[in-house]
């Protein structure tokens, strides 16, 4: 597992940034102070002892901070593969070497011009590192899921090791309230156990003698003994790092086509530099003046407002959506989002609330009495469904119970005042002998819409049917509908049965389902539309993690699990599907400000080079223009404020 690795190491770069940025503008600053030292404290300093200090200052700059930016453009210019470094390494070293040549010759010092370059090239850098965003934590958090100790049976005594002692065809013990420890099968006991973390689905799952069981999940309220299966790297949750990292490593950086661009442009400007020269030396005969415009052409051709366009852009994008509740947390997904065609949803958690609540009641007595009765027995349970009933019937008076018994899969049972409360399925009513053939008909329309009914029977006679379902978010169907008529295709992927992701996506207008998807499944049946179009995925669970990473645009619903977030090109603070419509228009809005901002900064360069190919620029002066441009791709930039969200 090398992510944490590659994690440290992207913070690591992003601190190594800050410090060179303070560092450079520290020394920076008193090369300010030195220029216009005549005008601030009123008297002159030698010229040759001016040009030494410049040296002095600019060399730690040039070649400490910007080291890095030097070697790479060095290597650039050597082995001819031009980049946006090669422009910055030569205009500031030229500039440089004119402050020693100026010590013996009469030529102009620029040195600190070479400061001022790499001091705002390594601003850029810094503010670009930020805006990408911090390494993301999944493997960490992923790994931090597992249980760190198993209780095992040895020796026919009971003891805790650390998980890394366990071996395959070990018996474990799990305790209401516990971990499993790793991947195995049921050889003794019965529970319920949560396998949100892993299915995203909300129901517990009943697990009995032969049943599978996933590390990293929760048992819930009865002792199970499992045969463990598989250990280590074959275990479910390392099969899902596996496929999260495999999927992240296939994103395409968002400066692709600015590479490209460089190609181009920088030996373009490299080769307008030395015939600018060659021009001024041939007619002016002065090599002062002709390194002067080629140095001029150099320096107001390093592409601080190109290297600032896209990461302030993203700034500004960044920050309007975390107002919003719409946290970008990669760049690439600004490029991406344009080109989206397709848009795939989870079901249960994602579209639906993920917590099951009571959506029906069909009562033959007053309502309340029947909430009542099945509120006073189910008080005593702890499974969703029976708490789900609990929260319907609110602030009631409960009636005294006794005999409390639950049979799991089935219902619970027990006495209020002397009279047996049966509350359970189908199956259950006729292992008690009680007929359901009265509500045969309600029970089948609640089951065909996907809900869990519970039949509530007291002294041998049905009082009522309760239907409990995982409920729509309230702007799922208002959502859903808007992306429709923007011609999206929209698509819900589900792990749960056919029959409740039907039912599920009648109600919010999606006509495309795929259902009974395994977790490992998901992110290829995101490949499959991706063959379509380019595909976003909207998800929550930590099965939803390598979907979310396969998308061309992953988006991450911020009330689930930490690695479905950590997961994510995009996270939704709030959990509300209204964030997807804001992301895709922030997207769209954030990406044409950054094209109004590349576009900026090519038409100042393409204007202004000319000007200093012809000696119009000195490079004091070319270089003020040069900060001018980024001060314009920054303000054009927080323009992006005004855009309607």
């Amino acid at each position: 597992m090398q992510m944490p690795e590659r994690e440290d190491g992207a913070n690591s770069e992003i601190n190594i940034l800050k410090r060179r940025l303070i560092l450079s503008w520290i020394f920076a600053t008193v090369i300010i102070l030195l220029m216009f030292y005549e005008r601030i404290f009123g008297a002159m300093l030698n010229e040759k002892l001016m040009t030494v200090l410049f040296l002095v200052l600019s060399f730690p700059i040039v070649f400490i901070f910007g080291l890095d930016t030097i070697k790479s453009g060095i290597k650039g210019l050597v082995t001819l593969y031009f980049n946006m470094d090669s422009l910055i390494a030569l205009g500031t070293l030229t500039a440089y070497i004119t402050g020693f040549f100026s010590l013996f010759f009469e030529i102009q010092d620029y040195s600190s011009v070479s400061a001022m370059i790499m001091a705002f090239f390594i601003t850029g850098r810094y503010i670009e590192s930020v805006a990408r965003g911090k390494a993301s934590q999944e493997m960490r958090k992923l790994l931090e899921l597992g249980a760190k100790n198993a209780r095992v049976v040895r020796n026919n005594k009971e003891i805790e090791i650390p998980i890394e002692e366990l071996k395959v065809g070990d018996i474990f013990i799990v305790k209401p309230g516990e971990k499993i420890s790793t991947d195995g099968k049921v050889v003794k006991g019965i529970s319920f156990v949560d396998e949100s973390m892993i299915s995203g689905e909300s129901m517990p799952i009943e697990k009995k003698v032969n049943s599978l069981v996933i590390g990293a999940t929760l048992n819930q309220d009865g002792v199970l003994y499992v045969k463990a299966t598989k250990i280590g790297s074959d275990t479910f949750l390392a099969h899902v790092i596996s496929l999260v990292e495999e999927a992240q490593g296939s994103k395409i950086p968002i400066q692709k086509a600015a590479d490209r661009v460089t190609s181009v442009f920088v030996p373009v400007i490299i080769a307008l530099a030395v015939l600018t020269f060659s021009n001024w030396l041939y007619f002016s005969k002065d090599i002062s003046i002709s390194i002067a415009a080629a140095v001029a052409v150099l320096v107001i051709a390093c592409p601080c407002a190109l290297g600032l366009a896209t990461p302030t852009a993203l700034m500004v994008g960044s920050g309007m959506g975390a107002q919003r509740g719409i946290l970008i947390r990669k760049g690439e997904a600004i490029q991406t989002m344009k080109n989206i065609k397709i848009i795939a949803f989870d079901k249960t958690g994602t579209i639906t609330k993920g917590v099951p609540e009571v959506t029906d009641i069909y009562s033959e007595v007053v309502e309340s009495k029947l909430l009542q009765i099945a509120a006073s027995l189910e008080k005593f349970s702890e499974h969703p469904v029976a708490k789900a009933i609990v929260k319907r019937a609110g602030n009631i008076d409960y009636l005294s119970a006794s005999d409390f018994k639950v049979f799991r899969g089935r219902g619970v049972k027990g006495k209020i005042r002397g009279s047996e409360v049966v509350i359970g399925n189908r199956l259950f009513m006729k292992e008690n002998k009680i007929s359901t053939v009265k509500i045969e008909g309600i029970l089948n329309g609640y089951e065909s819409e996907g809900k869990t009914t519970m039949i509530v029977a007291l002294a041998k006679k049905i009082m009522g049917v309760i239907a409990i379902a995982d409920t729509l978010k309230e702007d799922s169907i208002e959502i859903i509908k808007k992306l429709n008529d923007m011609k999206y295709k929209v698509v819900m992927i589900s792990g749960d049965n056919e029959t409740t992701a039907n039912a599920i996506a009648k109600k919010v207008g999606i006509t495309q389902v795929v259902a009974n998807v395994l977790p490992e499944e998901k992110s290829k049946k995101i490949e499959e539309l991706q063959r379509i179009g380019m595909t976003a995925y909207v998800g929550d669970g930590i099965n939803d993690a390598p979907a979310i990473k396969q998308a061309n645009v992953g988006i991450a619903i911020g009330t689930g699990s930490d690695i479905a977030i950590e997961s994510g090109d995009i996270v939704l603070v709030n959990g509300s599907l209204t964030g997807v419509l804001k992301a895709i228009n922030l997207s769209k809005a954030t990406f044409g400000k950054i094209k109004q901002n590349l576009f900026l900064a090519f038409i100042y360069n393409a204007c202004a080079i000319p000007l200093a190919a012809f000696g119009f620029f000195h490079p004091a002066i070319a270089e003020a223009a040069m900060a001018l441009s980024s001060v314009s791709v920054v303000a054009n930039a927080n323009l992006l404020r005004r855009a309607k969200i």
